[in-house]
């Protein structure tokens, strides 16, 4: 992984008064690119091929400029040009996952957030330990064998919910695992999803304080599966199962949501936790994050995993949510991104959230 060492000596050849907000053309870029706008930055939109069409129909989220490669592993090679934009990366889901955890680790352009959390957001042992050390609760690993009610089997790595699938004995298990893939299985938890969009910022003094920095909750979701959200209107589950027709958990839209006020403080202190927690195990993971949860009819919070950076679930919100506004009017998690690079231009600190 490249060291914090080399994005300083980059960092030095950079002017903070011309800055650029690059990404790639996919999963949050239209709001990375409209909240980069609002605070007045220059942005970078990284593509395959021909630049996307539908960009030309939102004039407010359309990149200043394309930079386009034949695959988004080959994103290495136009790192000299990023730099001498004097480019930032915003990393997201899509991102990572099209280029590759290792080219991403090496990736020799400063990059919003702190690098060395994919290495234990990517692999659920690790997230588990990082999570269970912070005091969260979290569904029961089970092993395969002793698979005696519904479980969630999971793959490692960000997959946007592809070839995740719930058994219920043993034998659904074996029927569907892929043994070639690393996989995780937890006990299937009975309750309402709610996605937790936060924001930690190592920089700001004012508001909910941490032992250092502040933390902020912007907006909250529910993700729409296919076609798990619509596969029993053919049936009961005993009729799908004797139709071999199986659920499958592939993320395809977000719909907004809101919890009752009283949860609030519940709320805030699963991010404070898992934020202290990171800052002992890798120095902190800064900037956007969302715990997935499911919230119980005994008003318990379960997190189930987290994403160390931007969802697209915070797509909803490009003009606020009910509690951003509560922030700042308007305010998005694109647009809270980049105050944060401002900020830490401002005060001569890009260091502290970049790596």
């Amino acid at each position: 992984m490249i060291t914090k060492k080399q994005i300083s000596d980059i960092l030095k050849d950079y002017n903070a008064d011309d800055l650029a907000i690059a990404t790639v053309c996919s999963h949050s870029s239209l709001q990375i690119f409209h909240g980069a706008r609002k605070e007045g930055l220059k942005t970078i939109g990284i593509c395959i091929g021909e630049p996307p069409r539908f960009y030309n129909a939102y004039p407010l989220a359309k990149p200043d400029e394309f930079i386009s490669v034949d695959s988004y592993k080959d994103i290495p090679n136009i790192a000299p040009l990023l730099r001498q934009k004097n480019a930032i990366i915003i990393p997201h889901g899509s991102f990572v996952e099209y280029m590759g955890a290792d080219k991403f680790l090496d990736l020799e352009v400063p990059t919003f957030g702190n690098r060395a959390v994919l290495n234990w957001e990517s692999d659920r042992t690790k997230e588990r330990e990082w999570l269970e050390g912070a005091g969260i609760h979290m569904p029961r690993l089970v092993e395969p064998e002793d698979i005696h009610g519904p479980v969630m089997v999971k793959y490692h790595g960000a997959k946007g919910g592809r070839g995740f699938f719930i058994a219920k004995n043993y034998e659904e298990f074996l029927e569907n695992i892929d043994e070639s893939e690393k996989y995780t299985v937890q006990e299937f938890i009975v309750g309402t999803r709610y996605y937790l969009h936060y924001f930690y910022s190592p920089l700001k003094q004012e508001g909910y304080r941490l032992s250092n920095g502040t933390l902020e909750m912007l907006s909250m979701d529910r993700r729409v599966e296919s076609n798990a959200d619509e596969i029993f209107r053919l049936g009961s589950p005993k009729e799908l199962e004797e139709s071999n027709v199986q659920p499958t958990y592939v993320v395809t839209g977000n719909i907004p949501l809101v919890a009752r006020e009283s949860l609030m403080p519940k709320i805030f202190s699963l991010g404070e936790q898992v934020v202290e927690e990171s800052l002992k195990l890798f120095g902190g993971m800064i900037g956007s994050f969302c715990l997935e949860t499911v919230f119980t009819d005994q008003l318990e919070i379960k997190v189930f995993e987290i994403s160390a950076r931007i969802v697209a679930g915070t797509n909803i919100y490009t003009n606020g949510s009910p509690y951003s506004d509560f922030i700042e009017e308007g305010l998005s998690t694109g647009k809270r991104i980049s105050q944060e690079v401002k900020l830490a231009a401002e005060q001569e600190k890009l260091e502290v959230i970049l790596s």
